[in-house]
């Protein structure tokens, strides 16, 4: 049976699909959470890193991680050009807390600097992770960023990133580069039925929380 396991530092989250045997990484967390990280991935043997979008607190340790476990790091080719700059896709908040959050978040953006992994690979949308030992697809979610994507493990579990939160309470985002977007991607989640839904920020809900 697979499980998720959320592994909480500070307000972010990444998360381990696993067997009990081997797993799959997504997301990476902030640079001040590697150690916690690594504790958790040394238990298993690591197969893939999943980035479901390329911010720090999702990426910052992609590169490390990868090198010591000699695994390929997923993305969507369309947020390659957030190693070089978070100004490639400036976000816009939605609401106060939207507002709060990107204040408190804007200057570590654009200044922490995230090392782009040796051993990148592209994923897209229906993509399948079969071959890395999980029944799990890539579902296409942009609207945070424009290669923004969620994993959806047996069509029981989708960790959806930052396209949703729950910072709060369950919702659509609360930082957007493509508002249209990020609306439509909260809508494909709903769609995609019964599910626990597993976010960048906050504690895991049902689908159709929001």
């Amino acid at each position: 049976m697979v499980k998720i396991i959320r592994i909480k530092g500070g307000t972010d989250n990444c998360y381990l699909v696993t067997d009990d045997n081997k797993a799959i990484l997504v997301d990476t967390a902030s640079g001040a959470n590697l150690d916690m990280v690594i504790k958790e991935c040394d238990k298993y043997e690591m197969k893939l890193i999943v980035l479901t979008h390329v911010h720090f607190d999702h990426a910052e340790n992609a590169f490390e991680l990868s090198k010591r476990y000699d695994i390929p790091v997923a993305i969507n080719k369309l947020d390659e050009e957030l190693f070089e700059s978070f100004d490639k896709q400036p976000l816009k908040p939605i609401g106060l807390v939207g507002r709060v959050v990107l204040g408190l978040s804007l200057k570590v953006l654009r200044n922490t600097k995230i090392e782009r992994p040796q051993n990148i690979i592209y994923i897209d949308d229906g993509d399948d992770l079969g071959s890395f030992g999980f029944d799990a697809k890539i579902i296409g979610l942009p609207g945070h960023t424009l290669g923004s994507i969620g994993v959806d493990v047996e069509g029981k579990h989708l960790l959806v990133g930052d396209e949703l939160d729950n910072w709060i309470r369950p919702g659509v985002g609360h930082l957007y580069y493509d508002i249209d977007a990020i609306k439509k991607s909260a809508d494909k989640i709903r769609k995609l039925g019964e599910r626990t839904v597993y976010y960048g920020h906050g504690n895991p809900t049902p689908n159709g929380r929001f």
